[in-house]
């Protein structure tokens, strides 16, 4: 495996990873107070235009790696935005 492989994979292994700590707190206590709607909104166009740059590519490693990021990203934005009943009542059925 060549580096610039290694370093796509170390990429986005990172990526992917890093967005389920903040997923999983959202999921366990159901509070959003603290997260950004405006940066999770950036953040989850960001990984839905580098999906569809890597389908432009047909490049299956980027489109993976950001497709998970976009999901997880997309439900972090969600429950910021939905009303605290709704994201209580997620949280207890996904927790």
């Amino acid at each position: 495996m060549d580096i610039v492989t290694l370093l796509g994979t170390g990429a986005a292994i990172c990526s992917t990873v890093s967005f389920a700590p903040q997923a999983w707190k959202v999921i366990k206590t159901g509070e959003t107070k603290d997260i950004s709607a405006i940066s999770y909104a950036i953040t989850v166009t960001a990984f839905a235009l580098w999906v569809s740059y890597g389908l432009m590519r047909s490049d299956w490693p980027l489109i993976g790696s950001n497709s998970i990021c976009l999901i997880l990203a997309a439900f972090i934005l969600t429950m910021t935005l939905v009303p605290e009943p709704w994201r209580k009542a997620l949280s207890a059925k996904l927790s």
